[in-house]
């Protein structure tokens, strides 16, 4: 792995709950505005959480994106990874994509993730048409939609990347780890841009197990924009969300050479696991392996705790947040009252599972960028063991330039991923 490659940030596409585009989310962020409405599919089919996070009006917008003919292929999962990405490609000044056979982009590649991919296509399609003996009548697309890897394949597509393009898949890290595993590929020389991130649709048969396991809130199904309560002493669970967020990496030079904006740049990451071991479980951190994954991360960005300014933290609106802010301070090897800046976007909008950490990159970045700290809502109660820390909990958006962020993500199966932001 070379040194001397740089990494570097050059173009943002994103579609949120709470907005789509970087005009609007950029807004939402500062304005603090919430995009968990009441879904009335869930009251229907008796969920005890009735809300969520579902971008708005996917119905218009898909048509200004996609072909008739492309939109029979394609699920929710799938419109929202083509729309970021198509988003953040042009963000990133390069040059529209030709049909034309030899039209080959050799120096990009893509990694977009999801959690839950295809469960709208499998659960709403392939299942009841299998059961009722109707394969036939199924079609020629349920493949394409269903399989795991579909939201790379249709970015790879549509874009014509011939670098390497894939999905990552590790539950709510996977968006962060997609940034990650995309800055080692370019810092390795394998390409010169990567589009990176994650994607999730908002299908119920994705939401009805975490549902049934009652972790989701329930006490905000009449007022869903107070639902999302990271750091709440009164927070009763996470609220689902979906949509995208995508980031353009490129290096140094190559952004150089033709001139490109940049965002910020990318300073180090790491990924690992706890194995299940300690306090860890397939469902819970062991927090010895998320601090080692944080100090890790700042190895490999030759920086110490001190020198971080802002933490976007996972933090769901469980009780796995206090856990989540002592850690932080432990790997950090800070007192309560030194814990850098922490924020939650996702008290905003809920937690889209694998797209979660993309579209949560996109806000650290727009926050390193534009010189602001985004408040997190909902947590006017603060849970009591976060008081020590209250004075670094920001609630209400504060214009500040800084110049370190730190954004980790933590997922289902003990793994972890930490990224580090630097103001360029």
């Amino acid at each position: 792995m070379s040194d001397s490659i740089r990494v570097v940030i050059t173009g943002l596409g994103v579609i949120a709950p709470n907005g789509h585009g970087l005009e609007a989310f950029e807004a939402a962020l500062r304005d603090g505005k919430s995009g968990i409405r009441f879904v009335p599919k869930l009251q229907e089919l008796k969920f005890a959480c009735q809300v969520g996070g579902i971008p708005e009006n996917l119905e218009e917008l898909k048509k200004q994106y996609f072909s008739e003919d492309l939109l029979l292929a394609m699920n929710e999962s799938m419109l929202y990874a083509g729309i970021a990405a198509l988003d953040c490609w042009r963000d990133a000044g390069l040059p529209e994509p030709s049909a034309d056979e030899s039209s080959v982009d050799w120096d990009t590649g893509a990694i977009v993730g999801t959690g839950i991919g295809g469960a709208d296509t499998l659960c709403g399609k392939v299942a009841p048409g299998t059961d009722a003996g109707n394969v036939r009548r199924l079609g020629s697309t349920m493949v394409e939609q269903a399989m795991a890897s579909a939201v790379s394949a249709r970015i790879g597509g549509l874009l014509g990347l011939g670098g390497q393009v894939y999905t990552n898949s590790s539950a709510c890290t996977t968006g962060t780890e997609a940034v990650i595993n995309a800055y080692f590929h370019i810092k390795e020389g394998r390409a010169q841009r990567m589009l990176a991130g994650g994607a999730e649709g908002s299908s119920p048969y994705t939401w009805a197990g975490f549902d049934a396991m009652r972790v989701l809130g329930k006490g905000h199904n009449d007022t869903p924009e107070k639902a999302s309560r990271p750091m709440s002493a009164s927070t009763g669970g996470f609220i689902p969300g979906s949509g995208a967020g995508i980031l353009m990496l490129e290096s140094l030079k190559s952004a150089k050479d033709r001139g490109a904006k940049i965002y910020g740049e990318i300073l180090g990451g790491h990924v690992n696991s706890g194995g299940q071991r300690g306090k860890g479980s397939m469902t819970a951190p062991n927090p010895i392996g998320v601090r080692k994954c944080i100090q890790a991360a700042m190895a490999n960005a030759k920086i110490n705790g001190s020198q971080i300014d802002v933490i976007n933290g996972h933090l769901t609106g469980t009780m796995a947040d206090p856990l989540e802010v002592e850690n932080w301070k432990i790997a950090l090897g800070v007192e309560a009252h030194q814990i850098p800046l922490i924020n939650g976007t996702k008290s905003m909008i809920g937690h889209a599972l694998g797209a979660a950490g993309g579209i949560e990159c996109v806000a650290a970045v727009l926050q390193l960028k534009k010189g602001f700290i985004h408040g997190s809502i909902n947590c006017e109660d603060l849970h009591p063991a976060l008081e020590p820390y209250a004075s670094r909990i920001v609630r209400k958006t504060i214009d500040k330039p800084f110049k370190i962020l730190a954004k980790a993500s933590f997922g289902f199966g003990d793994v972890n991923g930490c990224v580090l932001f630097q103001k360029y």
